[in-house]
């Protein structure tokens, strides 16, 4: 028990504060008061004056007329830094003058926690953050509100051409699941998370080079991919940028897809389904000999076949490539993701919820039968199923107007799998998977906080994948760990004080060429 004792030196008419610790004399088993001189009272004024041997902060905790407040810095340390690399902050402030400070401060939350933003404002009270002051839910509401198509396209075009010089896009779409029926976006369609609810599309272009998002777009939940692409990349050109190459997976292709790419120019690199007619012709002129020592090809510990054809498209002779791989030791992988594909196929045909981008496999896989009495029955076409277990798996083609060489070209398609991450990071780890935003102005605004944020998580990844931090922690348990570095604020005289940085969060700050705070 700790206490204080005030004591008057009558020789000088000081008066001076002991702090006094009451302990147990274990020799004469009595209680004894173990006392140290502390500090002094002012004779003018009466305020406390502290001992000089004391440290500033021991000094400040024993002054009875000081208030402290404690703010947590440490994720705030590596957010603010990346804000700087990126530019961001001079960017937003340029599209958005009056609201910059909140978006980022917003963002700094999902980042950081990723749980809906009604708990940013008791989060932004002991969190330092850009805007710096509490954000309560109605003013999150009334930015969220503001940010209008015409702004977030400003600052796409200004994000786009700070972030692109070369680079590969890699073009992908996901849906999120929404509890609207108040907003024009939001429709009933195929729900690739399972869910018995309405959906909205987000399709999404992301830097290979860069490791970071460029650009997305809302789109109608009931738009299937293939019939996405001109669109979105119609929109994207309006941004006024250099021409781009895009990765897409086979869920994209289609002749019609692939006629308004070379005709506009574009470079794509495009897997294309074997189960397409025109490449299973390709795959039978080459079966015999693709194995051939000539074709042999190392991709890290993989070994495959390949073989390469210049493929003039369409009317006009367009020049492009087709890449056909033959792995024999992934075709028994193959087969058996030919063999759920299936199972999904045969459920939307007896369910009667159709996918355009399936039919041709709906045609060629699968027998349907209808009549009066038993109504529907949907059977496999085993004949079909089997000619291409035994001939066209293990097989991958891909297309493309800009790569000769096979090898690069598989690497820049393989390399997409960021967008996959990416879409993981928007929909688990900042809170996109199911949106409770009913108007169409709030839900678009939500988006763009989103997209900052996931720009923020995107960069922290890169960032510890330079430092060799990235097989010790994720994105949220990196944050996490610098929770415990705080600042403590004194009234008065005192100042602040900083409370001691541990040996990882050292490592993480210096890994990231991040300033010690002071």
């Amino acid at each position: 028990m700790t206490f204080r004792i005030n004591h008057l030196n009558k020789a000088t008419g000081v008066t001076y504060v002991y702090e006094a610790t009451a302990v147990w004399d274990k020799d004469k088993k009595q209680p004894r008061n173990k006392q140290v001189c502390i500090g002094k009272i002012d004779p003018q004024t009466g305020e406390f004056i502290p001992s000089r041997r004391l440290a500033h902060e021991q000094a400040a905790a024993r002054d009875p007329a000081v208030t402290a407040t404690a703010q947590i810095i440490g994720p705030a340390c590596l957010l603010d830094k990346a804000t700087a690399d990126l530019g961001l902050e001079k960017l937003l402030k340029s599209c958005f003058p009056k609201e910059h400070l909140q978006i980022r401060s917003m963002a700094y939350f999902l980042v950081c926690r990723g749980g809906p933003l009604s708990h940013c404002e008791a989060w932004s009270v002991n969190h330092q953050h850009p805007y710096g002051k509490p954000l309560t839910t109605q003013r999150m509401t009334e930015i969220m509100r503001t940010i209008d198509e015409d702004r977030a396209q400003t600052f796409f075009g200004k994000w786009a051409r700070k972030i692109l010089e070369k680079d590969y896009l890699c073009y992908d779409i996901t849906s999120v699941s929404s509890y609207s029926e108040l907003n024009e976006y939001v429709k009933y369609a195929y729900n690739l998370d399972g869910e018995k609810l309405r959906q909205i599309n987000l399709a999404m272009l992301f830097g290979q080079e860069s490791q970071l998002p460029i650009y997305y777009r809302r789109l109608p939940g009931n738009i299937g991919d293939v019939s996405t692409l001109h669109n979105f990349l119609e929109a994207f050109r309006f941004l006024n940028l250099p021409k781009v190459h895009v990765v897409m997976d086979k869920g994209f292709y289609s002749r019609k897809n692939v006629e308004a790419l070379l005709e506009a120019r574009d470079k794509f690199t495009l897997a294309v389904s074997n189960r397409t007619k025109w490449v299973q012709k390709s795959i039978d002129m080459v079966r015999g000999s693709i194995q051939g020592p000539e074709n042999y090809r190392k991709l890290d510990d993989e070994i495959l076949y390949v073989h390469s054809e210049l493929l003039p498209w369409g009317k006009d002779h367009r020049r492009s490539y087709l890449h056909l791989y033959f792995n024999a030791h992934a075709a028994a992988d193959v087969i058996d993701g030919f063999t759920k594909e299936l199972l999904e196929y045969k459920e939307e045909l007896e369910s009667g919820k159709l996918v355009e981008e399936h039919r041709e496999a709906y045609k060629t896989l699968f027998v349907v039968h209808e009549t009066p009495v038993r109504g529907k029955r949907v059977c496999y076409n085993n004949e079909a199923i089997e000619k291409y277990r035994r001939q066209y798996a293990g097989f991958l083609a891909i297309l493309t107007n800009d790569i000769k060489d096979p090898v690069q070209t598989l690497m820049v398609y393989r390399n997409k799998d960021v967008v996959e991450k990416c879409f993981d990071d928007l929909k688990n780890q900042l809170d996109m998977k199911r949106l409770r935003i009913h108007g169409s102005a709030s839900m678009a605004g939500r988006f763009f906080v989103q997209f900052i944020a996931l720009i923020y998580m995107s960069s922290l990844r890169r960032d510890m994948r330079k430092a060799d931090l990235i097989e010790k922690f994720t994105v949220r348990e990196l944050l996490e760990e610098m929770e415990s570095l705080t600042r403590v604020d004194y009234s008065g005289k005192y100042g602040h004080l900083i409370t001691e940085v541990s040996k990882t969060q050292r490592q993480i700050l210096e890994g990231f060429g991040a300033a010690f705070p002071t």
